[in-house]
């Protein structure tokens, strides 16, 4: 891209809509310019404008999104038929084995939910699409950083905030290149409780006709009802036969 293509100003709003978040709801100009690393002028140009548009309220000193922010992300899961083409699979997959599912795609370091399956809340969260996890300690992220090439893979970890979310997460670098090894060579990748205790996961890739991966299956069980060992053996053939069925309508 010519440097002459770039819009500045428009980097700087995106910018400012990122800092917000599930932990960061209300947010202050100064709080913005420290998130963002703006100066406060441009923080604040930038947040009175999302004002003004009506994609941020204003009460004289915090700022927060508004449910108009999410025409934005509906851009995205309208655009793309990928949500409803898996989410039949997704709700037929969680009726068969009573556990829920979901597809995710890789943006960054992020693993992004595009479709959910749920009977049960299994997580302190609530995933729902659009929901966003550390693509290195979940099971849909391992499989779609192994898709990649190992360069590119390590490169986004090493990258990535790589904290322990429990005692049984995985953060160095070259422990997880290895894990994205294995996961190659067998096809699905299993998270025991890396991302949060008592929860257990098994991902796959969804490749499409044309033998990309596009995306990710997985399905999330509570510790208590499925050993790890068992994860495989109970699950991994359904989600088999949804990934050879997706693989002849995936684009």
């Amino acid at each position: 891209m010519r440097e002459t293509d770039f819009i500045g100003g428009f980097a700087k709003g995106l910018r400012v809509i990122e800092a917000f978040g599930e932990v960061r709801p209300r947010l202050t100009i100064t709080d913005v310019s420290a998130q963002t690393g703006l100066d406060r002028a441009a923080a604040r140009r930038c947040l009175l404008t999302l004002a003004e548009l009506g994609y941020a309220a204003y009460d004289g000193k915090f700022f927060e999104l508004t449910p108009k922010i999410l025409r934005l992300g509906h851009a995205y899961l309208s655009a793309t038929p990928l949500p409803r083409l898996v989410q039949p699979y997704l709700d037929q997959l969680c009726e068969r084995i009573g556990q829920s599912a979901s597809a995710s795609v890789l943006d960054g370091a992020e693993i992004v939910y595009v479709a959910r399956a749920a009977q049960k809340r299994i997580m302190s969260i609530n995933l729902t699409a659009g929901s966003r996890l550390p693509a290195y300690c979940a099971s849909m992220g391992r499989v779609l950083l192994a898709a990649l090439p190992e360069a590119e893979a390590r490169a986004i970890i090493e990258a990535s905030d790589r904290k322990a979310n429990t005692p049984f997460t995985r953060t160095e670098p070259d422990a997880l290149v290895d894990e994205l090894s294995r996961v190659r060579r067998q096809g699905y990748a299993l998270i025991d409780q890396e991302l949060e205790i008592g929860l257990r996961s098994i991902a796959v890739p969804l490749v499409n006709a044309r033998g990309r991966v596009v995306a990710a299956l997985n399905i999330g069980a509570p510790a208590a009802h499925a050993a790890a060992d068992d994860m495989v053996e109970c699950y991994l053939p359904a989600m088999r036969e949804v990934q050879a069925s997706l693989r002849q309508v995936l684009a």
